[in-house]
Formats: structure tokens, C-alpha cells, sequence
């Protein structure tokens, strides 16, 4: 009988010595995956803008274009920029890239972004086809004069 009542005695110290160490141990994989460097995002090659690319740039229109605002579930402004692309050459598109300016009342510069209209994955758009597009931006500089973007083309991948 003295054993069993030892082993009674012992049974709550082992649990807790096993609980803390299941503590520690997940205190140790949260700080672990809370301060480990993020990963290298690896950067998208621009596209080539040769000769026959810049000759083809012509060929590209873009339609429909519209800027709408909204508040995101976390109220937070968020700006959306829709428009169409219509290729009116030729040849498909495989990829297109673009760089958008925002400007202030002053016509001067506050947001210079490149962004992928379709991606190396998307299917191509064909001679004398559009394609409607959307982005979204979660901040705005406050100086942007709240008109429609300049579109100017800076990479295409054609077939």
C-alpha cells in the first residue's frame, strides 16, 4: 500500500513537469515562427520591350476606364481602378505589364506603380479581342487628385 500512495503522490508533479514542458516547448515554436525572416520573395522579371513590342504598343487600346472607392469590413479606404484592355492588332498577347501614375492637382507624380494586367498563366488575349481588368490599392497618398491614372505600357510578351 506505501507504493501506490507514493505513486498518487507523484502522479500530479509528473503532469505538471509535462505541462510546463508543453508550455515551453510551444512557447518556443510560436517565438521561433513569429521572429523567423520572412522568406525572399523572389522579384518578377520585367518584360522585354524590344523593338517589335514597341511597335505593337499601338496596337493596344484601353477602354471604359473608372476609379471607385470603398471601405473595406475593417473600414479601412480601399481604390479600385477598372478599365478594359482591347488588342486591336494582329498577333495575341501573352502577358502585358504596365506602369500607372497618380498625380496631384499639379499634374506632378504621387504613385508610380508597375503591375501585370494578365500573368504568364492567363490565357491569351487574341487579335481584335478585350479584357476587362481591375486593381486595388489598400492606401492612396493624400495628395492624388482623385482622376483615372496614366496607362503607359512597359512590358508585353506577344505570340
Amino acid at each position: 500500500m506505501a507504493s501506490q500512495e507514493e505513486t498518487n503522490r507523484r502522479s500530479p508533479a509528473v503532469l505538471f513537469i509535462g505541462a510546463a514542458a508543453l508550455v515551453v516547448v510551444l512557447g518556443l515554436v510560436y517565438w521561433a515562427s513569429r521572429y523567423a525572416p520572412a522568406p525572399a520573395k523572389v522579384p518578377e522579371q520585367a518584360l522585354p520591350m524590344g523593338a517589335a513590342e514597341q511597335a505593337y504598343v499601338s496596337q493596344i487600346e484601353f477602354l471604359e476606364p473608372q476609379v471607385a472607392r470603398a471601405s473595406n469590413f475593417l473600414n479601412q479606404e480601399v481604390t479600385f481602378v477598372f478599365g478594359a484592355v482591347k488588342n486591336n492588332g494582329p498577333r495575341s498577347i501573352r502577358q502585358i505589364e504596365v506602369t500607372l501614375e497618380f498625380h496631384d492637382v499639379f499634374r506632378q507624380v504621387v504613385l508610380r506603380d508597375k503591375q501585370r494586367l494578365f500573368g504568364p498563366r492567363a490565357i491569351p488575349l487574341e487579335s481584335y479581342h478585350r479584357r476587362d481588368f481591375q486593381l486595388t490599392y489598400e492606401s492612396m497618398p493624400v495628395q492624388w487628385n482623385q482622376a483615372y491614372p496614366q496607362i503607359r505600357i512597359t512590358g508585353l510578351v506577344l505570340e
